[in-house]
């Protein structure tokens, strides 16, 4: 029988986190999940309305850090999601993506779904990163 890896977890303080039952990030061995990462202005509030660039770079800033907790950055990313609620800005998200990512791209996927926990959220994020 194997041992079950030792588990690290980041914790963004965000009210969500105790109400749901989740943590921003949780590392299992050399895998890191992050949670799907909406963007969340340091005063809680929506971070940038109605700008699917700014709001992409939100996400991805808050993600970062939490990989940032567990020693990892961005490239030791594996795996991107982007649930977009208007997928006519997909330009606008990739572009915040290929600023991160462009020197060590990842898998991702982008959707459109019908909404996010705020109608003002564009776009939220999840990263999976394997590290040495």
């Amino acid at each position: 029988m194997s041992e079950t890896p030792p588990r690290r977890r980041v914790h963004s303080g965000a009210p969500w986190e105790a109400q749901v039952g989740y943590c921003r990030a949780i590392q299992a061995g050399n895998h890191i999940s992050v949670s799907g990462t909406a963007p969340v202005a340091e005063d809680g509030s929506v971070h940038a309305p109605g700008d699917g660039y700014e709001q992409a770079k939100r996400c991805l800033q808050i993600a970062l850090a939490a990989l940032a907790e567990l020693d990892a950055d961005a490239s030791h990313v594996v795996r991107t999601r982007m649930f977009v609620t208007d997928i006519s800005q997909w330009s606008a998200f990739g572009r915040a993506h290929a600023e991160v990512f462009a020197a060590h791209p990842p898998a991702t996927t982008m959707v459109e779904v019908s909404a996010l926990i705020d109608p003002q959220m564009l776009i939220e994020i999840e990263v999976d990163a394997m590290c040495p």
